[in-house]
């Protein structure tokens, strides 16, 4: 059962699809209050045992307890455990206990979510802003409710089989031949490769549709190349418009209004990287519509794969945050021996990029009206990415294309995938990975993964082969890295045969996958479950946040710290587990419920298959355009 109630005078997100009459008085399982600030709270309490899932991309655990959580799309690299906020805003939680119920909070202005941390059994919830729409639902389980709630928002994007493929990207391939370079020697490895990314330096001077005729000549030609090899090339696209006279996106921009204002009216200005830069107003329809037909250049030259990025909108400065910046400079007193204006001097620096002070000044013309970015930040990305969907449906009605996002918002999920971001080459962000998925995937993001490998930082070769054998099962399975960090190619990290080995079984499960990927999207289902909602009457599996239900046959249990041989394994009932290397089964044994330890080297990945459940393989394959789907062999 699902409660509609109306706070205020919402603005439309779009978020939920299904009509559902909206209800008079007090919703039921929380309490309405004000705080100290006037804003409005709905709290409830917590018994002790009580889990509480949900919030898709966000730190911590599948069980969000115990810490603070506030949507508010951040472009911030550092995902560490005190962080409030990462890069998507997904306002759905399910309490799972005694009493089970589920909530979503649309509304497009930053929520705090305050879950046992002001106080252990009390969880709070205040949303910025006091124009809303809240949701109730009602169900036998917290699966049950995960269900209704993706019923409600509407079917998952389903993305093009060859995106299952294994992929490789890093900032930055700078030229045709770099791209080549990469290809080649994934090709001469042996390891099966279905797509190259392009970031920022593919265009002229970071412009967005455009690309360098310099370092990528005769761009038609050059796709073609890489398609007759099996290999898609997927460019970035970058939220802000560069500021040039005779470029013909922001010569359009400005011409028919459809950048964001400021206050006065005027075109809101942020540098990022083409430099000086204005944002398209994707909250407008017309806007959206215009700059989804500017990927038509790009269509046109073969491309089928897009990732959008810097939409939380990502700002390194404003003017008018560099002049406060100077004018605390020229007046600040050097001679001080206050140690903390040390801190409030590096502050005004360091806290130049995506100031909240400057979100305020942007303005959005919604329904006629100019309205605060502030009542809208966590939607920007999200109409970004429905921009570019809708416009492959006018332009390339029948072709599959490949989208995904940084920024996102309950609703996106219709239109593309995500990424979770600029992570790290740190071991506690596999975990992060693992523990992320199923609570995206509650979201009704179902075509997500990780930067395998961690973007920023330097991989080394254990923590590559480790995060691939997680990669193996998450839709978007991406090797990507920083600029200024270590090549981890996967031909760059030593000997490939356990590399060929980890991506080729990838290739292997791909039928089991995709299949198990389209049963999520098409039926309000999860393809990446915890563990306790595959097993709810099990007690000990309702608190295990390191193995996972991918499909309805298969458990999974990755190894995910530094110098490992194996890990401990809990079997909520018998299962067969099967050890794969070099892409084949390795040992194989049927293990009686309960917990077990697993031997697993850094070439060997450990698959559980359910009692009464199969396994379906088919062969090997460099792409997926070379993959057979006949099955050579099944696992029982």
């Amino acid at each position: 059962m699902i409660r509609k109630y109306i706070f205020g005078s919402p603005i439309e997100t779009d978020a939920v699809v299904e009509n559902i009459a909206a209800e008079n008085g007090a919703p039921p399982y929380l309490s309405l209050d004000r705080d100290n600030d006037g804003h409005q709270v709905f709290s409830c309490r917590l018994a002790d045992d009580d889990i509480v899932y949900g919030l898709g991309e966000a730190p911590r655990g599948i069980n969000k307890r115990g810490h603070i959580y506030e949507s508010f799309n951040s472009d911030d690299p550092y995902h560490t455990e005190n962080k409030r906020s990462l890069y998507g805003s997904h306002n759905f939680i399910v309490v799972d206990g005694e009493t089970c119920f589920g909530l979503f909070i649309d509304c497009g202005a930053s929520v705090t979510f305050d879950i046992g941390y002001t106080e252990h059994d009390k969880m709070s919830i205040t949303p910025s802003i006091g124009d809303l729409v809240l949701y109730i639902i009602e169900g036998s389980s917290s699966y049950d409710i995960v269900k209704q709630f993706r019923r409600i928002i509407g079917k998952s994007y389903i993305a093009p089989k060859w995106a299952f493929g294994f992929q490789q990207s890093r900032w930055s391939y700078f030229t045709a031949d770099d791209v080549r370079r990469v290809a080649k020697s994934y090709r001469e490895a042996g390891i099966p490769l279905d797509a190259v990314y392009l970031d920022i330096d593919y265009m002229e001077d970071y412009k967005d549709f455009t690309v360098s005729s310099e370092r990528f000549p005769d761009f038609p030609a050059f796709v073609q190349e890489m398609k007759d090899m099996g290999i898609h090339l997927v460019p970035i696209i970058d939220a802000g418009v560069k500021i040039e006279d005779g470029y013909d996106v922001y010569e359009e921009g400005k011409e028919k209004g459809y950048f964001c204002k400021r206050p006065d009216g005027t075109d809101f200005v942020a540098a990022v990287w083409p430099g000086r830069t204005h944002f398209p107003d994707f909250l407008d329809p017309d806007a959206r519509k215009w700059f989804g037909d500017k990927y038509k250049v790009l269509l046109d030259a073969g491309i089928d794969g897009f990732w959008n990025d810097m939409n939380e909108p990502a700002m390194f400065f404003t003017d008018e945050g560099v002049e406060e910046a100077v004018g605390y400079l020229k007046n600040f007193d050097f001679s001080c021996n206050d140690a903390g204006k040390y801190f409030e001097l590096s502050g005004k620096f360091t806290g130049l990029a995506n100031r909240r002070k400057d979100y305020s000044n942007i303005r959005h013309r919604i329904n006629g009206e100019m309205v605060s970015h502030d009542r809208v930040h966590n939607l920007f990305g999200y109409m970004m990415t429905r921009a570019a969907a809708e416009g492959f449906k006018r332009l390339a009605p029948d072709k599959e294309i490949l989208i995904f996002s940084r920024s996102s918002y309950i609703g996106m999920h219709r239109y593309g995938g995500i990424w979770t971001g600029d992570n790290q080459s740190w071991w506690s962000h596999i975990l992060l990975n693992i523990k992320m998925m199923p609570s995206l995937n509650m979201c009704g993001f179902i075509y997500t993964g990780a930067d395998l490998g961690g973007f920023g930082a330097n991989c080394t070769r254990d923590l590559l082969l480790r995060w691939l054998a997680v990669g193996i099962f998450t839709p978007l399975m991406r090797d990507h890295s920083a600029l200024g960090t270590r090549s981890q190619e996967c031909y760059n990290m030593g000997d490939t045969q356990a590399f060929k080995g980890i991506i080729g079984l990838r290739y292997r499960l791909l039928p089991y996958l995709y299949r198990s990927y389209l049963n999520a999207c098409n039926n309000d289902d999860m393809m990446i479950k915890p563990l306790a909602f595959g097993y709810p009457d099990d007690k000990r599996a309702r608190h295990i946040e390191d193995q996972l239900l991918v499909g309805d046959s298969i458990m999974i249990a990755p190894v995910y710290e530094q110098n490992a041989v194996g890990r401990y394994v809990y079997l909520p009932e018998e299962m067969r587990l099967v050890i794969f290397k070099d892409a084949k089964v390795f040992r194989t044994e049927i293990l009686p419920q309960g917990v077990h330890y697993i031997d697993a080297a850094l070439d060997e990945v450990p698959i559980f298959i359910r009692k009464g459940k199969e396994l379906p393989l088919c062969a090997p394959a460099q792409c997926t355009a070379e993959l057979s789907e006949e099955i050579t062999e099944i696992i029982r």
